[in-house]
């Protein structure tokens, strides 16, 4: 910046440094101003004004609307002083005025629609598109991909529903070939246990494990893990029960595979003598009634309203058709103390759990009296899978739901229990079962409609001793961010959930906790080409 004073010292001139540029121009009337008052002017606007423009042309270079204190001058004064306005604001108002108008009305009827953004760009820029017309564009676009993908998520969860309710090829394979082997080789049909061993079943210093079951695999799987974590194997007692088409495969696998030191017995349901038609009569209609089976084997998509309906809650009503929950041996559990009136604790567990820890300390857990030790699923560091209250499995607008359970209070887990029979036998827990089964029947399925879980939460209330989550991990088959740490920790881990490790939807960083324990090297598992994968 440079000062020029005229000869006659009538005027001074403000420029800028290469002097192309006439900033300011003062004249001086020399009557009126002296000379020391002029110098104390010059010195003040020698030190204000490079602030002021610099000021000012930083705020234009960035583009500021909007301001505040001591700046104000420049950024409102600058873009103006030098001749360039910033309409950016205004245009980004005038564009959301036109889409808060464009969705509030129809879209054009007939309008053809780009197939990707790049294409939309290459029509705006040749058809010279005004912005109205962008506007409607672009809604019909992203109302079509919405759809798109509204439909491939839906078609997804019943493509797995379909995968989850099958019989691999593999496995059902394993069952034909172990039963064909029954029929062939007296090895296969060799009692379970030995004559000599029969007196520790009922022996109630043993530890005693319980296993309902019509996967021979499966089965093979908890059996092994249980026996291979275990400090005290030798102390370990087997009963497994299946159904009568399974019954000669899955014998044949135990008796021609021995678990030792540990003692397996194989009872099909058949050979209850106690699970006759009056003794189990809500379950014969359960699996018989036809509205019954239809809901379950049905066509799960006709009649639902599924734009009504998010993905996540379609698939949690897909998961409650699973027709598993209608199957005799989902519901054998709540007849343990009379299927074996000899025994007075025992262990529960799923076909769909893995044992990676010594179990043989829940026997020495006291429950106070209850009947139930279980893992409460209503706190824990997975939300999603530790959330669960009354109200995710009641429908509490049903007047009995309604009046007689509390929709806060917390669940508890199947999979993994520790059963005192002899506490269970003074209550009235199996009547109860039964009575609330027979009222939803009557209801048309309307109190709740998963499994068995839902009537024994109700059977079993009061008689529950929660025990430390670190026992029972739930969620590995279907909480894909499962933490693999705890997965680790834990003492029993449980693929509850549609994603089970012996499909091909199962979840491919969980699969291998299952599959260590999967003999890939035995005849018939080869011979089926069950591969680990």
């Amino acid at each position: 910046m440079q000062l020029h004073f005229s000869p006659s010292m009538r005027s001074i001139t403000i420029s800028s440094s290469n002097g192309f540029i006439e900033l300011m121009k003062i004249k001086v009337a020399a009557r009126h101003i002296s000379y020391r008052t002029l110098f104390h002017t010059i010195l003040i606007l020698a030190f204000l004004l490079p602030f002021v423009f610099i000021l000012t042309a930083v705020v234009t270079l960035e583009g500021v609307n909007k301001c505040s204190s001591f700046d104000c001058l420049g950024r409102r004064l600058g873009p103006r002083f030098l001749g360039r306005v910033d309409d950016s604001g205004r245009l980004v108002r005038d564009f959301y005025k036109i889409l808060n108008q464009v969705n509030a009305e129809e879209i054009p009827h007939g309008l053809k629609l780009p197939a990707s953004f790049s294409q939309l760009v290459s029509e705006m820029k040749n058809n010279q598109y005004d912005a109205r017309t962008f506007a409607f564009m672009l809604r019909a676009m992203m109302e079509k991909f919405e759809r798109e993908i509204r439909e491939s998520k839906f078609s997804e969860l019943m493509n797995k529903h379909f995968a989850a309710s099958s019989i691999p090829k593999g496995i059902h394979c394993l069952s034909l070939r172990l039963t064909d082997e029954y029929s062939s080789n007296a090895h296969a049909r060799k009692q379970l246990p030995p004559p000599e061993l029969l007196p520790l079943l009922s022996n109630k210093s043993y530890h005693h494990f319980i296993l309902s079951t019509d996967n021979i695999l499966a089965a093979s799987v908890v059996v092994a893990s249980t026996v291979q974590s275990s400090q005290k194997p030798e102390k370990i007692v087997f009963h497994v029960i299946t159904d009568k088409k399974t019954y000669a495969g899955m014998h044949s696998w135990f008796a021609l595979n021995p678990i030792s030191p540990a003692i397996v017995e194989v009872k099909g349901v058949h050979q209850f003598d106690w699970l006759t038609r009056e003794n189990v009569p809500v379950l014969e209609a359960v699996e018989n009634q036809n509205g019954i089976r239809n809901y379950y084997h049905g066509n799960h998509v006709a009649g639902a309203n599924l734009s009504d309906t998010t993905p996540r809650t379609f698939a949690s009503k897909l998961q409650a058709r699973s027709p598993k929950y209608i199957s005799l041996l989902n519901h054998l559990r709540i007849y343990i103390p009379e299927l074996f009136p000899n025994l007075d604790k025992v262990v529960f567990l799923d076909d769909d759990v893995v044992i990676q820890r010594d179990l043989s300390p829940l026997w020495e857990i006291d429950l106070e009296g209850k009947v139930n030790g279980a893992v409460e699923t209503c706190k824990g560091e997975d939300e999603w899978v530790m959330s669960k209250h009354f109200r995710n499995y009641f429908n509490f607008s049903h007047p009995l739901i309604s009046k007689n359970l509390d929709p806060d209070e917390c669940a508890w887990a199947y999979g993994m229990n520790i059963f005192d029979l002899s506490a269970w036998r003074k209550t009235n827990i199996r009547e109860t079962y039964h009575s609330w089964l027979r009222e939803n029947l009557k209801s048309n399925l309307t109190m709740w409609k998963l499994g068995t879980l839902p009537p024994a939460l109700i059977a079993f209330k009061g008689h529950v001793h929660p025990i430390d989550p670190s026992w029972h991990m739930l969620g590995l088959g279907y909480q894909n961010n499962t933490n693999i740490e705890s997965v680790k920790k834990a003492a029993v881990i449980h693929y509850n959930g549609q994603s089970k490790p012996w499909l091909q939807i199962g979840l491919e960083h969980l699969r291998p906790f299952w599959t260590k324990y999967v003999n890939y090297t035995n005849d018939f598992i080869r011979n089926c080409h069950i591969l680990e994968s």
